[in-house]
């Protein structure tokens, strides 16, 4: 597990700037839930932590995002290193449809060009999938198409395909968005017990969610033009019920967002 810091992180699309001077620590072991309206720079924060961000070209960055540490921006850090180490969970699951949900669990062996004897591919597709909460729903068709799958399980396959190249962070992109109530319970399951070995940074905008699964939560806002800043951060219980900040109490409460 690894500890997570952005100092002083902005962020802009062309002359726009959409963060201005954001700084959260995110504890190792630990859920940290990003929360917030609409176009606060919430998921442009998330995709920065993981050096997505500059696959934009019109993208610019200032600040540090630390790894224990060391900036994974330094210009002696693989790409790659980065991407390994932090791992990313999208909105909409995106397995390969027609690759299997083996060959799914293993792609990111091959993009990392990681080499493993068939035994242990064997071994780490099942750890993955059973870490995934999917294991027992898949075990018996393992080389049909991972497109085949419900929504809900497509989703936890990318979990399990994320674990496969044993990330540090895993970041994830209001994975339960376009899942109903069943398989999203199923996905904070398996949240909270990955969360025992890997460092956790969720986008979420259902605050239900936020209260049920994170330890620490920030609070992004961005009004009237202006990029989006922390308004409030800290230990989950204590902002969703003794908010230092009014707007932080009004978002929480429901008044708006």
């Amino acid at each position: 597990m690894a500890e997570l810091e952005a100092r002083d992180v902005s962020a802009w699309f062309g002359r726009r700037k959409v963060l201005d001077r954001v700084s959260l620590t995110m504890p190792a072991g630990q859920i940290t839930a990003l929360i917030g309206p609409s176009g606060c720079g919430k998921s442009t924060f998330l995709r920065i932590l993981n050096r997505m961000h500059e696959l934009v070209p019109s993208a610019a960055l200032a600040g540090e995002v630390l790894l224990d540490g060391r900036d994974i921006y330094d210009a002696d850090r693989k790409l790659t290193d980065a991407r390994r180490q932090i791992g990313m969970v999208f909105q909409k699951p995106n397995p390969f449809p027609a690759m299997s949900i083996r060959d799914n669990v293993l792609s990111g062996l091959k993009l990392t060009g990681t080499r493993a004897s068939r035994r242990l591919k064997d071994e780490l597709v099942e750890s993955c999938l059973t870490k995934a909460g999917l294991w027992k729903e898949v075990q018996d068709r393992l080389h049909q198409p991972g497109g085949g799958l419900s929504g809900g399980q497509q989703q936890r396959l990318c979990i399990a395909r994320s674990l496969a190249v044993q990330p540090r962070v895993l970041l994830m992109d209001e994975p339960c968005s376009a899942l109903d109530p069943t398989s999203t319970r199923v996905i904070e399951e398996t949240m909270l017990e990955l969360a025992q070995e890997v460092t956790i940074v969720i986008v979420t905008h259902n605050m239900q969610q936020a209260a049920r699964v994170s330890s620490q939560c920030a609070f992004f806002l961005a009004s009237h033009g202006t990029p989006g800043v922390i308004v409030e951060h800290g230990d989950t219980y204590a902002m969703f019920n003794h908010p230092q900040d009014q707007r932080t109490n009004d978002y929480v409460s429901g008044r708006f967002g």
